[in-house]
C-alpha cells in the first residue's frame, strides 16, 4: 500500500471544501470534518518528511509573519511550515516599516502581499484587538485580490490572538490523538485545564480558551479550574458548553485544582491573567497610562502570589487516572526550582514528561503547514498522492 493511501482514504470521507482559499482564525469556526482534515494532512506531511520525500507545493512565494508578542516555538513553527511547503519567510517588523509612520492596515496588507501566499499573525495581548486586527488584514487582502491588485489572496493563519491559539491547541489535540491511539478514543476522557501559579503576570487567555473551545468538540469531559477572579471570556465558555452538548461530552468549572485533577486522563496546568485584568490592561495601554499599567502589574503579581499552592506537583499527579495522566504544556513552563522559585509545575513532573512535551511541540509545524495546504490546494488527495509518486528526495543521502 502506498504511504499516502490511508490519508487519502480518510480525506475522502470528510467534507472540507470550504477550507479552500479560506483563513484559519478560530477553531470553532471550523466544522469537525475540517478539523479532522487538518489533523489528517498534518500527519500526511509528517509521513512524507519522515520518509525523506519533498512536500513542496510551491516553487516560489512568501510566507509573511507578523509577531506583536515574543515567540520562539510558534515563530519557528511558522517558518518551518512555510519552508516545508516551498515558501520563503519574511518577517514584518512594524518598527522598521511604514506602519511606524502611520501607514494604514489596508495599505500595508496589500503592499506586503504581492507575492505572498500566507500571512501569519500573532497579536494576543490586548482584549478586543488581536482577532479584530487579523480580520481587518484578511478583508484588505481579499479586497486587493477582488480588485485585481493581488493576483492571489493570501491565506491568514492565526498564530495566537486574544481569543484563541488555534495552531497550539490543534497541535495539542493531535498529540493527544496520537497518545490515545486515535481520535475516536478522545470521547469520555477527562481533561483538566487548570490555572497554575506564575511569578509573572499578563499571560494571554488564548491557550485555556482555545483548549476548552476545541477539546469539547470531541466528546471529552473538560474541566476548567482556576482560583476565584481568574475567569476567562464568558463568550468562549458558552462555546464550550454548546460544543459539549453537541458532542456528548461535558464542560464544567471549579475553583479547586485538586477536584480538576482527580481521575483526569489529561492535565494542562498553565498560568493566565484574569479576563477583567486584561480588559483593564488594554484600556490603560490605549490611554498611554504608564503609571496605571505599572500599578496594575503590581496588583496582579500580588494577586498571583496568593495562589502559590496552585502547582502541578507529584502528589497531585498521583490523584489522576491511575496516577498516569498525560501532562500538557504549550511551553515555556515556569518550573519550580529551575527557572523560578515556585511556578506552574514541579521539576520532577516536568522532567518526567519532557519527551512527550517535546513531541507535543513537534506537531505545530505540521499543523500550520496543513492549514496552509488545505487553503491553497483544491484537491489535497490528488496532490498528496502526486508528491509520493514524484518521490523527490528532500535530502540527498
Amino acid at each position: 500500500m502506498a504511504l499516502m493511501d490511508k490519508y487519502v482514504s480518510k480525506l475522502n470521507t470528510l467534507d472540507f471544501k470550504n477550507m479552500y482559499n479560506n483563513d484559519f482564525l478560530l477553531t470553532w469556526e471550523k466544522s469537525k470534518n475540517e478539523l479532522e482534515a487538518v489533523f489528517t494532512v498534518a500527519e500526511a506531511l509528517k509521513e512524507l518528511r519522515v520518509n525523506n520525500m519533498s512536500s513542496k507545493i510551491f516553487d516560489s512565494g512568501l510566507g509573511i509573519s507578523l509577531f506583536r508578542d515574543n515567540s520562539t516555538r510558534t515563530r519557528f513553527s511558522f517558518a518551518s511550515a512555510c519552508n516545508l511547503l516551498g515558501l520563503e519567510v519574511q518577517d514584518l517588523d512594524e518598527g522598521k516599516s511604514q506602519v511606524a509612520h502611520g501607514e494604514t492596515v489596508r495599505e500595508t496588507a496589500n503592499m506586503i502581499s504581492f507575492m505572498a501566499d500566507v500571512i501569519g499573525i500573532r497579536d494576543d495581548m490586548y482584549i478586543g484587538k488581536g482577532n479584530a486586527y487579523m480580520r481587518e488584514v484578511s478583508a484588505a487582502v481579499k479586497e486587493g485580490n477582488d480588485e485585481g491588485v493581488l493576483e492571489q489572496r493570501p491565506t491568514l493563519v492565526n498564530l495566537q490572538c486574544d481569543i484563541d491559539h488555534p495552531t497550539q491547541c490543534m497541535a495539542d489535540c493531535l498529540h493527544i490523538i496520537n497518545e490515545l491511539g486515535g481520535i475516536e478514543n478522545l470521547k469520555g476522557k477527562k481533561v483538566a485545564m487548570s490555572w497554575a501559579y506564575s511569578p509573572s503576570y499578563g499571560k494571554p487567555l488564548s491557550v485555556p480558551q482555545g483548549v476548552i473551545g476545541l477539546l469539547t468538540r470531541f466528546g471529552m469531559d473538560v474541566v476548567l479550574a482556576h482560583p476565584e477572579g481568574y475567569e476567562v471570556m464568558s463568550d468562549v465558555e458558552e462555546i464550550a458548553i454548546k460544543n459539549a452538548a453537541e458532542s456528548g461530552g461535558s464542560f464544567t468549572k471549579t475553583n479547586s485544582m485538586e477536584e480538576a485533577f482527580k481521575d483526569a486522563d489529561i492535565v494542562y496546568p498553565k498560568s493566565w491573567a484574569p479576563f477583567v485584568a486584561m480588559e483593564k490592561r488594554t484600556d490603560l495601554y490605549g490611554k498611554g497610562d504608564t503609571a496605571g499599567i505599572n500599578l496594575l502589574e503590581k496588583e496582579l503579581l500580588a494577586q498571583n502570589a496568593e495562589h502559590k499552592d496552585w502547582e502541578c506537583t507529584e502528589e497531585l499527579m498521583k490523584t489522576t487516572k491511575n496516577g498516569k495522566a498525560l501532562y500538557l504544556h504549550c511551553l515555556p513552563a515556569d518550573i519550580s526550582g529551575v527557572n523560578c522559585e515556585v511556578g506552574e509545575v514541579a521539576a520532577t513532573v516536568f522532567d518526567r514528561y519532557r519527551k512527550p512535551l517535546y513531541a507535543e511541540a513537534s506537531y505545530k509545524p505540521y499543523t500550520i503547514a496543513s492549514m496552509i495546504f488545505l487553503s491553497k490546494v483544491k484537491n489535497p488527495q490528488e496532490v498528496l498522492s502526486m508528491l509520493e509518486k514524484k518521490n523527490e528526495q528532500r535530502e540527498i543521502k
